[in-house]
């Protein structure tokens, strides 16, 4: 379908196939062949028993890809500020020509089903070709991928299916990046609880959110506070204790309304049952964005989404609050013109996850990377009472201009910003787990664990400071380390991408790691860094519920800095010009040197060492720093 580009969101086991010609295809006699397996079982998981043998288990099968050994040419050539098709982003439709697995592919898939004794109408292939489905019982899915599966079960109580390795013909291997469910421990433990990312995440920092106690006034925040008679100036006067809108637009210049906001917009990914309660979005914006009391946010559906209001605690409605509260104070100074969109994705009975939001913004990316996973995420139409039993959104919503969230690198090619949060414990990852020797997620282990997405050199990693108490507006910031700790570091995974090598290579050699033991990091120098930029991640004062709170997090920048974005995207569309797009290759360039804030006071202790320190330049806390809007406009106006 036509659609709108986004811009801003070897061993081997003895076996044979019989000979088939299933599909016009001769299935081969080929060994089968080790594809993937894991060493152990993720921290907190058990096994519990067999899964039953006769239970559905749908396999999908994605296909290897063409020319992905072209990507980051291709991306860089629109990312790269000194490129000549700088911004020249590509449409959905060329993305998935592009990259779409071949015929031969394809055929040599159906054919080996056919001959496994999987009749034609239990397979079904994807729209564009890139996944194959397949309805099978544990034993035939066994039987076909050489494999056992278990169920097994977190200490929270979340089961899973699963196996710890898995065979391919070896001539069906080559056409085959991965099968799901298998060996993968991804299942997403709380919709939204944890410590991961910004919008298709947990909510880090919202735990140790807190009630705040007296009056909320405009300025001055909470508590009593005599007005001076200069409206900016009292607004400003407690920003190093509590955070409010005011405050993110005095640190980081953010002195633009929009102007084109009809060609632009910033959208929020929430998860049903997180929602808002408009009462709380209207109490907020009575005393820190009057302009907006009685706004709501533009709310796209996917897959039945709905902002319930059944159920109203912390938990389900902090997170919805902090995105929405802040991203429609800060791109609406004044007026209600620019658009925020709420993609609100899930039913109440089956909730959903990040792919299902993925699905429905281009039909393409119902075959990318991952697509839908039937034990991750939610799977429509819904048979639960009350559930949403359409079919499945897929290709039926326009991307927004910014999306905060975990992506994939091909949304860079088409011109989306993504942004990540880069954690909220330091050096340690998620939920504050280290790694132990075999490179295992542990409570116990010593050995720094980057976070991923946010390590992913596709994203832009969004790290956290807050203000210095009894600072101004005016003065420098520092690394957070208030209730949360800023993460950051270095990634075991991912090489160190030409665009932030020089950076890089200055802190290595210059001040990381002088306290810390040469095992405990990847102190090669060549590997991908995080966080890219940083903004204030602590005491934000949002209305939950009928109550004012202070909350803290990487979830807190994030969204601050989608905001910002959409304000100089707004500055390049008013120009003519495209989004921004991918930017690292830009912020990392010699011609935005002095766009950013330098952050050089703190640290992002985990793993039971203190860290590494911010230092000048980049560093593994802050990235380059914090936002400075005039000049970032001034530098982005000037690209073609």
């Amino acid at each position: 379908m036509a659609c709108m580009l986004s811009r801003i969101l070897a061993l081997f086991i003895s076996g044979c196939l019989l000979a088939a010609t299933a599909f016009g295809v001769a299935a081969q006699l080929s060994p089968y062949r080790l594809h993937e397996s894991r060493s152990s079982i993720p921290h907190g998981w058990k096994p519990i028993r067999r899964h039953s043998s006769t239970a559905s288990l749908p396999l999908r099968l994605g296909l290897a890809q063409s020319n992905l050994d072209q990507l980051d040419a291709f991306l860089n050539d629109v990312s790269h500020p000194e490129s000549p098709n700088y911004g020249a982003h590509w449409t959905p439709e060329k993305i998935a020509n592009t990259f779409a697995p071949s015929t031969e592919a394809l055929a040599a898939v159906r054919a080996w089903l056919g001959a496994s004794g999987l009749a034609p109408t239990r397979v079904r292939v994807s729209p564009t070709k890139g996944w194959i489905e397949v309805n099978t019982t544990t034993e035939e899915a066994e039987n076909l991928l050489k494999a056992e599966y278990h169920v097994y079960e977190h200490g929270s109580g979340k089961q899973h299916i699963a196996c710890t390795a898995y065979h391919l013909p070896a001539h069906i291997a080559p056409h085959v990046e991965i099968v799901t469910p298998t060996i993968h421990f991804n299942a997403i433990l709380h919709k939204r609880g944890g410590h991961t990312g910004v919008i298709a995440r947990p909510a880090p920092g919202l735990v140790n959110g807190h009630p705040i106690s007296g009056p909320v006034s405009a300025f001055g925040g909470s508590g009593a506070h005599k007005s001076s008679g200069n409206a900016t100036a009292d607004a400003l006067v407690t920003c190093d204790q509590e955070i409010t809108p005011a405050c993110i637009r005095a640190l980081y210049g953010l002195n633009r309304s929009p102007s084109s906001p009809q060609n632009n917009t910033v959208g929020i990914v929430e998860y049903t049952p997180q929602a808002y309660l408009q009462s709380d979005l209207d109490m907020f914006a009575a005393i820190f964005s009057q302009n907006m009391v009685g706004q709501s946010p533009k709310l796209v559906s996917i897959d039945g989404g709905v902002v319930q209001n059944l159920s109203a605690t912390f938990s389900l409605n902090g997170e919805s609050s902090l995105d929405l509260q802040y991203a429609m104070a800060l791109v609406n100074p004044t007026g209600t013109a620019q658009a925020v969109t709420l993609y609100q994705a899930g039913d109440l009975p089956a909730g959903a996850t990040f792919n299902n939001f993925l699905d429905a913004l281009d039909g393409s990316f119902c075959t990318y990377d991952g697509g839908d996973d039937v034990f991750n995420d939610a799977f429509y139409p819904d048979e639960a009472p009350g559930g949403y039993d359409g079919p499945p959104d897929c290709g039926t919503t326009r991307p927004a201009n910014i999306i905060s969230t975990s992506y994939i690198r091909k949304l860079g090619l088409m011109g989306v910003t993504v942004l990540y949060s880069s954690g909220d414990h330091g050096v340690a990852g998620n939920s504050g787990y280290c790694l132990d020797a075999l490179g295992d997620q542990s409570p116990d282990g010593t050995i720094f664990n980057p976070s991923f997405p946010s390590s992913c050199p596709y994203v832009t990693s969004v790290g956290a400071t807050q203000m210095i108490a009894g600072s101004s507006t005016t003065d420098p910031e520092q690394a957070c380390e208030s209730v949360i700790v800023s993460g950051g570091g270095f990634s075991n995974y991912f090489d160190l991408p030409a665009y932030q090598r020089d950076a890089v290579n200055g802190y290595v050699e210059n001040f990381a790691g002088a306290d810390i033991s040469a095992g405990a990091w990847n102190s090669s120098g060549n590997s991908r860094a995080f966080p890219d930029i940083s903004a204030n991640g602590a005491n934000y004062i949002i209305a939950v519920d009928g109550v004012f709170y202070l909350v803290f997090g990487t979830s807190a920048a994030a969204p601050v800095v989608a905001s910002i974005l959409t304000l100089v995207n707004d500055a390049r569309i008013t120009a003519g010009k495209s989004p921004i797009g991918f930017i690292n290759p830009t912020i990392y360039s010699a011609a935005f040197k002095g766009a950013f804030n330098d952050i050089t006071a703190g640290a992002n202790a985990g793993c039971g060492t203190p860290g590494f320190s911010a230092a000048p330049g980049w560093d593994p806390v802050t990235g380059l720093g914090t936002p400075n809007f005039p000049k970032l406009v001034q530098q982005w106006l000037e690209l073609p």
